[in-house]
């Protein structure tokens, strides 16, 4: 049998232009960002979507974000507001992503956008990634490198282990950064955060001098994250307790928490992005030592507590 890990690279010059081929052939690679790694495909190809959402099982309602080197690349396909610009200004490359209209000359795949009229983009700040984007004539769509619904990938060998030998190009960029999807914005009329993330409410509001809430429910879902459940493990999870069974996992937060043989610690610390970034690596630990149920702690809602309340909450539903 095929060692899965095998199609794990480190990037360099060979493997910069090996996954520039695949990329232009519509072919699919596994690459890091600074939240979680991604199935990545070239935005303005349809092969190369029906690709993505085969692989990941994903359905096909929910859209996907595209990925940009810089505004230069994006203004071809949106329509850009004075809000998007504070923002980009401030906060790119980085982890937000912005739900705008879509230009009609754009040339993004409409299989992409669930064939919505808007389009969520962002422009990252992986190194490695960026460095592709900078050398492709189009832009990226690359949600998480992990079935539809289940635990996010943190690294090249949760990309390895969850797709085994279908990927055939996984850039290694090492842990990701943040180990949490991108805060989403819907820019395209009254501005809301439509999924909580790496960057916070507090800090767009004093951006966009405007109070920026999160918008409880979607109609027509516009940005990825909004199915009921996600992130998940696939085990029965109870949220908001102060103890587990013996035999079940405890996720806890906090040094007042002792170590014990079925707990993981988020954060010994207390440091909430500490507990993010730990976040899907414990809850995949958990799925790998076969625990039948999970409990979970209360955790902070502030900060980014707020983005691994959001997560919980669907892995839980």
């Amino acid at each position: 049998m095929k060692n899965i890990y095998s199609n794990i690279l480190k990037f360099n010059k060979n493997t910069l232009s090996k996954t520039l081929r695949y990329l232009k052939k519509n072919k699919i690679v596994g690459l890091p960002t600074e939240t979680v790694y991604g199935l990545a495909g070239n935005a303005y190809s349809n092969e190369s979507i029906k690709k993505i959402y085969s692989i990941k099982k994903r359905p096909k309602k929910n859209p996907l974000i595209i990925h940009y080197y810089n505004l230069n690349k994006a203004s071809r396909d949106i329509e850009i507001n004075n809000d998007f610009i504070k923002l980009y200004k401030k906060l790119c490359p980085g982890p937000i992503t912005f739900v705008v209209k879509k230009k009609r000359s754009s040339k993004i795949s409409n299989l992409s956008t669930a064939k919505l009229k808007t389009v969520a983009v962002r422009f990252p700040s992986n190194k490695k990634t960026r460095t592709i984007l900078r050398k492709l004539n189009f832009p990226l769509a690359i949600p998480s490198a992990n079935k539809s619904s289940s635990v996010s990938p943190v690294s090249a060998k949760d990309v390895a282990e969850e797709f085994r030998n279908k990927i055939k190009i996984i850039i290694d960029g090492g842990n990701a950064k943040f180990g949490l999807e991108s805060t989403v914005i819907d820019l395209t009329n009254k501005a809301g955060i439509l999924r909580p993330g790496i960057i916070g409410g507090l800090k767009i509001s004093k951006i966009l001098k405007k109070k920026i809430s999160l918008v409880k429910s979607q109609k027509i879902i516009r940005s990825p994250g909004s199915l009921k459940k996600h992130y998940s493990p696939n085990i029965p999870m109870k949220l908001n307790q102060s103890k587990a069974k013996k035999n079940d996992a405890f996720i806890v937060f906090g040094k007042k928490y002792k170590n014990k043989k079925n707990s993981f610690n988020l954060s010994k610390k207390s440091n909430l992005n500490e507990a993010a970034k730990n976040l899907y690596r414990i809850l995949r630990k958990i799925k790998k030592l076969k625990y039948k149920k999970i409990s979970v702690v209360k955790i902070p809602y502030k900060g980014i507590g707020v983005a691994i309340n959001d997560r919980l909450k669907h892995a839980a539903s």
